[in-house]
């Protein structure tokens, strides 16, 4: 190897000295473009150019060293941390999950029915091509127990430690009973055998977000996908594939595409728009027609939960007395997706025609909520507030 000093190269960085590598000959030419006058400066340099050139040497590098070509000069070899936020979408996907929790057994029935605090934070972190996972959330919500007789008793939940450092069997779940409850073999059940089933739902949103939320976080290299890239993908097209071939409803949060439909119903009201469209979004009344506890929120953007949270969602469009139109779904629907319902009020000369146009519904699912929009609204509506009996 040969090291020589070049005074007639101008420096074009910022460092001491300009290293450039060359073949010539099976020798590499290490040409310092600095005028170096310390003897100790100049060894240190040529020592420094030394060690490039081996580095550096074409085609005998370390493979870390080298820069991949990527289209888009994004992120290349995924050497940059990059970090995606994960919290809204966790608070949801917890929320859908935990709504679905329902144990059955000889005393009764016991289901969560509310959420009502999901605090905490969650994120992925991709640095030099792995994923990492932070996230950490305490939780509280309320359930309902109903005795074979009928009786209901309501009772609350707590988990204070749901984090990536903890395992899924250290989880502290406190489950109990309202204070002014009389005392019930539903709340050993629901210590029992709804403990388990809520660490089954915590546990599916953790899968969720190693396998679904986490797709795109590491970007392919010239030579393709990043293996551990692909074992996600390939994780992910066997679940698409067992989806596919059973007829249970599919996810959309996994990226697999739900099968839906859209259908319409229409229904006479002997009242005028203007009440009837206040029965849709006054609280107490949906209370009154539905015979349970209800949230309504009648602003856009304003959220309602009602049936005991079976069915929840978001008021997308508020047009008084003429138009309402919902993000709209059932809790057991996949975790994510909802159908659009777009209500209209027609005055049709002392009483309302109200038609109802909803898209986006799973297939599997149309006729459930054709029946439900029936009984559930409709009938109860009329029957609740006389709008189906005419007075002669």
């Amino acid at each position: 190897m040969h090291v020589q000093q070049n005074k007639n190269l101008k420096p074009h960085c910022s460092s001491n000295f300009t290293a450039t590598v060359r073949e010539k000959t099976n020798k590499t030419v290490i040409l310092i473009s600095d005028v170096i006058t310390d003897p100790s400066q100049l060894t240190k340099a040529k020592d420094t150019a030394i060690r490039w050139s081996v580095m550096a040497k074409w085609g005998q590098g370390d493979p870390r060293w080298i820069v991949e070509e990527r289209a888009d000069a994004t992120n290349v070899n995924n050497w940059h941390w990059t970090e995606r936020d994960a919290t809204n979408w966790s608070q949801e996907v917890l929320n859908e999950l935990l709504l679905r929790v329902r144990v059955e057994g000889e005393d009764g029935v016991c289901q969560i029915t509310d959420v009502s605090t999901i605090e905490g934070e969650a994120s992925i972190n991709n640095r030099k091509g792995k994923l990492i996972f932070f996230y950490e959330w305490n939780i509280k919500a309320s359930w309902t127990g109903t005795s074979k007789n009928g009786i209901k008793y309501k009772g609350n939940i707590e988990v204070v430690n749901l984090s990536d450092e903890n395992d899924m069997d250290d989880l502290d779940i406190c489950i109990t009973a309202c204070k002014d409850q009389p005392p019930t073999p539903l709340t050993a059940f629901m210590k029992k055998e709804g403990e388990k089933e809520i660490k089954l739902a915590l546990a599916s949103y953790v899968s969720h977000l190693k396998k679904e939320f986490a797709q795109g976080m590491i970007l392919p290299t010239a030579n393709g996908v990043d293996k551990e890239q692909q074992h996600v993908q390939k994780k992910v097209k066997m679940d698409k594939t067992q989806i596919d071939s059973s007829s249970s409803t599919k996810a959309s949060s996994s990226g697999v595409k739900i099968p839906t439909v859209k259908f319409s119903l229409k229904e006479t009201f002997l009242t005028s728009p203007e009440e009837l469209y206040r029965v849709f979004l006054n609280q107490e009344m949906v209370q009154a027609f539905t015979h349970l506890t209800a949230l309504v929120e009648a602003d856009r953007g304003g959220k309602f939960r009602l049936l005991e949270g079976n069915v929840y969602g978001e008021f997308a469009e508020l047009v008084p007395d003429e138009k309402i139109v919902m993000r709209w779904r059932f809790a057991t629907w996949p975790a994510g997706h909802y159908s659009v319902v777009t209500l209209n009020f027609i005055d049709r000369g002392g009483e309302t025609e109200l038609t109802l146009e909803a898209k986006g519904v799973p297939t599997s699912e149309e006729e459930r909520m054709k029946e439900g929009w029936q009984r559930y609204y409709f009938d109860a509506i009329k029957q609740t507030f006389g709008y189906g009996v005419r007075i002669c």
